[in-house]
């Protein structure tokens, strides 16, 4: 069984068309499918197009957020309502109307020949000159950092297997849903592209600023890092506070020798540097050591509770 879950602030008036379409396509390759909007806190008519659309179509939802908690929250909360629904395969969409209804059989195809996420790249993207520019920027800096396959992580056009969909709806916060592909490729999943159709926005304006891409470059590095050493994080700290230690060791003994030689050495800036290398690596090293006693008791606490 597909769901599709479609995040929505403020799109009272491209749901009122883009919904109907969805159902008509599950309706031809996966009955008793079903879209589910989550409505992010809109202060539109949002609620009241979406008591019409209902009415009409019985496998419409609507879940209400209070107020904006931002789109990964909303697709959390719809990630966790499909899979209590029982569905096998979950979709996302957009509510702007960019995505195409019509591509949703093309993804499900690619799941059912194997891929567990399956994402609708953009090749060739309807938006301003500068939003693609800094996305294929983005794109190509996401694949180098995480080593994840693809071109176009930034679509919220995916589909996915359910166990893939209650994997990573833990890690659905901040910004992380422009990540669920390399968060996917790092807990072991299949994961792959499918070129789609990409259609102007429909009507209202996009949500999203400039501020997203350094925002999406920070949490691209918590990615990179709970992916990596979640379960390990002495191993990074720990790394880095030798080699400052190292390096610290290294540039006192020099200093000690030039001592010894009879030259001062109270005045350089090489000794400041060299304290500053030991005091930081000492901590780093303690850091480190923290870091993996928080997390040997946290996986202690989960064994208890299992």
């Amino acid at each position: 069984m597909l769901r599709v879950v479609v995040p929505a602030l403020n799109e009272a008036e491209n749901l009122r068309v883009l919904v109907p379409r969805i159902v008509s396509e599950i309706e031809l390759f996966a009955p008793g499918g079903g879209v589910l909007v989550v409505d992010d806190g809109s202060s539109d008519d949002t609620g009241k197009v979406m008591a019409e659309l209902m009415a009409d179509l019985p496998s419409v939802e609507l879940i209400t957020l209070r107020h904006n908690l931002g789109k990964a929250a909303a697709l959390q909360r719809g990630f966790e309502a499909a899979l209590e629904d029982g569905a096998q395969v979950v979709a996302m969409m957009d509510a702007d109307g960019q995505d195409d209804p019509r591509e949703l059989g093309r993804l499900l195809e690619a799941v059912e020949q194997g891929a567990d996420l399956v994402t609708g790249a953009r090749l060739k993207r309807q938006d301003r000159l500068v939003k693609r520019h800094t996305s294929r920027l983005y794109n190509r800096a996401t694949a180098m950092l995480s080593g994840a396959p693809g071109r176009d992580f930034n679509s919220g056009f995916k589909m996915m297997r359910a166990g893939v969909a209650a994997d990573v709806s833990p890690m659905l916060y901040g910004e992380m849903h422009r990540y669920l592909t390399v968060i996917a490729h790092g807990l072991g999943y299949r994961v792959t592209e499918v070129p789609v159709a990409h259609h102007p926005r429909m009507s209202g304006s996009s949500k999203y600023g400039l501020a997203r891409f350094w925002r999406g470059f920070v949490d691209l590095l918590t990615v990179r890092f709970l992916l990596s050493y979640e379960h390990r994080p002495s191993h990074l700290f720990s790394a880095v506070g030798a080699v400052s230690l190292l390096l610290g060791v290294l540039t006192l003994g020099y200093l000690t020798v030039v001592k010894l030689t009879g030259q001062s050495i109270g005045e350089r800036p090489l000794l400041l540097a060299g304290v500053l290398f030991v005091v930081v690596g000492v901590q780093l090293v303690l850091f480190g050591l923290l870091a993996e006693l928080v997390v040997n008791a946290r996986n202690r606490g989960t064994e208890r509770r299992t």
